[in-house]
């Protein structure tokens, strides 16, 4: 991206996650320590070392934290190239910017009950909202390493979990992405559909992003995907 078109995008990420904003450097560095360490005690969230999700959750908010806070040092090949605002960080992480979210979705459901006299538990969905980032996070880690199908031997516990791989715009192919981290079409087979894919091509196309080459490992030669990042 264009400098100016990443200080936007990180805007509209800290304007869409609301009240569950994440740090994009410290995501995108447990991001890279999953795809480096999946499935095994140093990934900051396997579902195979805990007995619930929350378990998995509070392990995965612990490691996020650490790093948000500075009192954990991530590996030095994790923070290559990561995106870097650290005034709207620091915003959005404020507990008063956070609760003023959760009031806003309050106060919209509210009027949109009063309005069109719809009934009352529509407010069931507001803790989906308050939280949407760590419930989406619970289920893409979850899910995508415990059911559904393979299409490889990663030598990881990845699935791809279809029709929820498609309702969760590609993200639910966790197998093919552990397959091909690099490749921004998450989806395989003739039957799987990612639409992230599809907004990225779209954008590429009005020269929003440019779709960088990356170089191919040996065993990936043969299921080379021609569009990659």
């Amino acid at each position: 991206m264009h400098p100016v078109t990443e200080k936007v995008f990180y805007f509209l990420t800290w304007f869409f996650q609301g009240s569950s904003f994440l740090n994009p450097r410290a995501y995108a560095v447990m991001h890279r320590m999953h795809h480096e360490y999946s499935d095994t005690p140093k990934d900051p969230h396997s579902p195979h070392f805990f007995k619930d999700v929350i378990g998995m959750m509070k392990h995965t908010k612990n490691i996020y934290h650490g790093f948000v806070k500075g009192t954990l040092t991530p590996e030095s090949k994790f923070c290559n190239d990561l995106p870097k605002w650290d005034a709207l960080d620091k915003f959005g992480d404020r507990w008063i910017v956070r609760i003023s979210w959760g009031v806003l979705y309050s106060l919209i459901y509210f009027f949109l009950i009063w309005k069109f006299d719809l009934s009352v538990f529509w407010v069931l969905m507001l803790p989906i909202h308050y939280l949407i980032g760590p419930v989406q996070g619970a289920i893409v880690n979850w899910v995508g390493h415990k059911y559904g199908y393979s299409n490889y031997n990663n030598g990881d516990h990845s699935k791809n979990a279809e029709i929820w791989g498609f309702a969760l715009l590609g993200e639910l192919f966790q197998n093919n992405h552990q397959k091909f981290p690099q490749s921004i079409n998450f989806a395989k087979k003739w039957f799987e559909i990612d639409p992230t894919f599809i907004a990225l091509k779209v954008m590429s196309w009005f020269k929003i992003i440019e779709l960088v080459p990356q170089p191919v490992s040996k065993n990936q030669e043969k299921t080379r995907n021609p569009n990659r990042r």
